[in-house]
């Protein structure tokens, strides 16, 4: 049988100047940051809609059934909501649709009536 030798490190130490303090660091945890205030003139900043609450306020106003495309076409038009640049944006919307009224159920804004369309639940 072998034995097994095993060695400790060394450790050094570095040596303090003279008179000089040794800087310590504490972590200090992140504060949140605050909401900014309104602006000075009175005007309250309006908060943009998502792509899922635009097409309820669309499918509300038009009270008929459309295409998650259209819903796309008619929200830029009345400039609720704009795609961010992705390549399908109304394949994340029927995506967001059909997946509030799988958890919702009948307490969804939403009510699939024909295979690719939607309408306001009323």
């Amino acid at each position: 049988m072998a034995t097994k030798k095993t060695t400790t490190k060394k450790t050094t130490t570095a040596k303090k100047a003279s008179g000089a303090k040794a800087a310590t660091t504490t972590a200090t945890p992140k504060k949140k940051a605050s909401p900014k205030a309104a602006s000075g003139n009175g005007k309250a900043k309006s908060k943009k809609l998502s792509a899922i609450d635009a097409a309820a306020k669309v499918l509300a106003d038009t009270k008929q059934a459309m295409t998650c495309k259209e819903l796309i076409e008619a929200m830029a038009a009345k400039k609720l909501w704009t795609s961010p640049g992705g390549k399908t944006p109304w394949a994340t919307l029927y995506s967001a649709l059909t997946r509030e009224i799988s958890t919702k159920g009948s307490d969804s804004r939403f009510k699939k009536t024909e295979r690719g369309k939607f309408a306001a639940n009323a």
